[in-house]
Formats: C-alpha cells, structure tokens, sequence
C-alpha cells in the first residue's frame, strides 16, 4: 500500500509524513483492500477563519469505490487526525450498511467509477444554463458538473454514498436505465428515487 503525502500553498515535514504513514498503516482493513492512499494538504492563507486555515484530504484508491474523507483545522495535523477519524466512521457505517441490508447487498466489481472531477470551462458573456439564458454576471449562480455514469446496482450506490461521507448519490440504475439518488434518512435508514424517462417521453408527446 503506497500512501502518497502532498502540500499545496505548504510544506510538508518529514516527521508529518512518518506519522501518516504510520496512522494509516495502523488500520489493518485497509491493507489487503487499498492499492494507494493520497493525502493532500491545503493551506489557505486568506481565510478569516484560524480554524479553517488548513484542509487535509485522504483518498483511498483500490479494489472497489474510492473512500475520500476531508477535514478543516488550525493546523495540518490536527486536521489529519479529524480526516482520519471520519475516514473509519464511513468505512464502519458501509461495512455495518452491509450487515444489515444483506438482501441488497451484491458484489462491487474492479472498476467501479471513481469520484468524478470537477469540469469548469470559460463561460461567455451570455451563456445558457438549465434552458436559462444569463447575461453577463447576472442574478444567477450556477455551477455545473460533468459526471461519467456507468451503471450501478442499488447496493453498489449505497456503497459509493457510504464511502464518501454523502447523504445523497446520484447514479444510473444498472436494471432500468433510469437516472435515480438514493438518500440518508434517519439511522440507517436509506430512500432511493427514479426518474421514469418513458413516462416524460409520454407527457411531451
């Protein structure tokens, strides 16, 4: 398992990349499962808050969904230690998620779509956006995501939410076809929405 520690507007010390190598080595799950471990470190130097100064950001990647959890802090080790807390809290709830809903529970093939990146692209003076036009700045603001969809069980969606520490996942359902999101409610108790495409088809029509 390689873990791979990097700083943007920051250094990183020796000593911090000793300690987080040894903290997630320590977790023993994860070394038969994760190929790489990414830590990065962020520094804001224009942020009001000393609190939010320094984000640390831990992805795993492997066999199966990519885990990410992130953490705010005055300081990168502080913010490591919240990271990584959260980091076991997710892992827990999707390994309890799959204790208890074995009837959903189906298996999560090589290849499960990574967390997709943020795609931003110059706009114009006039753009149209959602059917909407917008003039310059305008009253407006909207930000638009790119999203590669490959097609997932029900069980493979609530794995993804689970494993980034979402409360929502939207996903295309592997047997219909149909755009759907399945949500947190309370406890472990989840909800799943589809989008019925034939019956939009209809109504325009």
């Amino acid at each position: 398992m390689d873990v791979l520690v990097t700083g943007r507007h920051c250094q990183i010390p020796d000593e911090f990349r000793v300690r987080v190598e040894e903290k997630i080595a320590s977790i023993e799950k994860l070394k038969d499962r994760v190929l790489r471990v990414e830590v990065q470190v962020i520094t804001y130097t224009s942020r009001r808050q000393p609190d939010q100064s320094t984000k640390v950001e831990i992805t795993l990647r492997g066999r199966g969904p990519v885990v990410r959890a992130e953490a705010f802090a005055d300081d990168k080790t502080v913010a490591f230690d919240h990271a990584l807390d959260r980091l076991k809290a997710q892992l827990r709830r999707a390994s309890d998620r799959r204790k208890n809903h074995r009837g959903l529970r189906e298996s999560v093939e090589p290849g499960t779509p990574v967390l997709p990146v943020d795609v931003e692209e110059s706009r114009p003076e006039i753009r149209k956006i959602a059917g909407l036009e917008v003039t310059g700045d305008g009253p407006l603001v909207v930000r638009e995501k790119f999203f590669d969809a490959v097609p997932l069980t029900l069980a493979q969606a609530l794995d993804e939410m689970e494993l980034v520490g979402h409360d929502f996942f939207i996903y295309v359902d592997a047997e219909t076809g149909a755009p759907s999101a399945v949500y947190r409610r309370k406890a472990y108790d989840y909800g799943v929405l589809h989008l019925n495409l034939a019956g939009a088809a209809e109504a325009t029509a």
